[in-house]
């Protein structure tokens, strides 16, 4: 590689799906939204443990204890990629899971009548387990309302929505449909002042945005490290003192110190073990040798780069005849994520059409079906730009999408 950080054909050579071809073409992966392809340093951590190290943990004997040293270890890389201690991290199967059970737990000490507030433009990951946890519980949802012209959240209607009687704000850091960056310290700063809680689902903003609780000054943040080249799973943030306090649901044998205590039963060793090689994959392009200063390096040249591209991207889909897209500009807060739709396909036979070519996009509600509603869609084309897109694929992409607009 390089002196500087690697360049985008060094990348694009740690991936081995990038070698697949389709239908007589090299595969171009604009499904990142829904999940990046994984480069060799995460899928061999996982052989590595399924091979050497597969055990159950706190036991006397070897491969048990470096199952300890594993997973110690990756709570230490997820602390530096969201500059937190390590028993703030939470390790589960997705963050929807952890949600639902992070819900159950807050909802043990609400009062009936409490309130709750969701947005109309999350994924439902952030809103249905409050819903459900309202239902049971007796709670009240309140939805704030976005912008479907701009796709942006409407804050002077969030800060309407708040009473006394409200508990925690759930919203996401950045949309998974429309693509905008939420301003989530302004609302961090209302949460801390009122004594709310905060969960924010940073599932789509973190593949993007290095992200820094401390700096957004929430309580709960959860991610997923298989839309940052990884393996299925799922990450909370928690601030240390609410992870103590929580009253999770558990087995009385199970450990009751945070962060385990939030981790039922005996979770996917080899998806953690996976989860922190995408970390260290992503420190490992920057010449620096801090883990969280190489990140900060890492995520400053892929801004540069997918905004470069994705500006390309967006110029070039406004001018092709019968394609609309949505969402805030290139100029305005938002990730590199463009939804469109193109006049007389659904969005699935488009995406199906495309694929003949070796262009692989996803298609739907993405569950953010609240915001499809709102836009009076059948659906979107989405086309997300990960770490290993490059301009070639992007005019492969514009060249594909004006063949089957015609």
């Amino acid at each position: 590689m390089s002196e500087n950080i690697a360049t985008t054909e060094e990348i694009r050579g740690l991936f081995p799906a990038l070698r697949r071809e389709y239908n007589g073409h090299m595969v171009a992966y604009f499904d990142g939204p829904g999940g990046t392809q994984v480069p060799d340093l995460v899928t061999n951590a996982m052989i590595d443990y399924l091979h050497y190290h597969n055990a159950n943990t706190h036991w006397a004997y070897p491969s048990s204890a470096e199952t300890d040293a594993i997973l110690a270890h990756a709570r230490s890389a997820f602390a530096d990629f969201l500059n937190c201690q390590s028993n703030e991290i939470v390790f589960g199967h997705n963050m929807t899971t952890l949600t639902f059970h992070v819900a159950r737990a807050l909802g043990r000490s609400w009062n009936r009548g409490d309130e709750i507030l969701v947005t109309d433009l999350d994924h439902h990951a952030n809103i249905d387990p409050w819903k459900d946890l309202a239902r049971e519980r007796g709670y009240v949802i309140r939805s704030v309302e976005f912008d479907p012209k701009t796709g942006e959240l409407n804050l002077r209607h969030l800060k309407n929505l708040i009473s006394s009687r409200t508990r925690l704000i759930a919203v996401g850091a950045a949309s998974n449909s429309l693509g905008t960056i939420n301003d989530i310290k302004s609302i961090t700063n209302l949460t801390r002042e009122l004594g709310i809680i905060s969960y924010i689902d940073g599932v789509a903003y973190a593949p993007h945005i290095l992200c820094d609780v401390q700096d957004l000054d929430c309580d709960l943040f959860a991610c997923s490290p298989y839309k940052f080249y990884g393996p299925h799973a799922g990450v909370l943030y928690g601030r240390q003192k609410l992870l103590d306090n929580l009253d999770v649901p558990r087995l009385k044998p199970a450990s009751s110190q945070a962060p385990e205590r939030l981790e039922t039963g005996t979770l996917c060793h080899e998806a953690i073990a996976g989860a922190a090689a995408a970390v260290e994959f992503l420190a490992s392009l920057a010449p620096v040798e801090s883990r969280r200063a190489a990140l900060e390096f890492t995520y400053r040249t892929f801004h540069q780069r997918s905004h470069i591209l994705f500006e390309h991207l967006w110029k070039e889909l406004c001018e092709i005849d019968g394609v609309t897209c949505y969402g805030p500009a290139p100029a305005d807060a938002r990730i590199p994520t463009v939804s469109f739709t193109i006049r007389g396909l659904t969005s699935e036979e488009a995406c199906r059409q495309l694929s003949l070519c070796g262009l692989f996009l996803s298609h739907g509600d993405f569950y953010a079906t609240t915001v499809i509603e709102k836009l009076g869609l059948e659906g979107l084309i989405r086309a997300g730009i990960s770490c290993y897109t490059d301009r070639a694929e992007i005019d492969r992409l514009i060249v594909g999408i004006k063949k089957i607009s015609k």
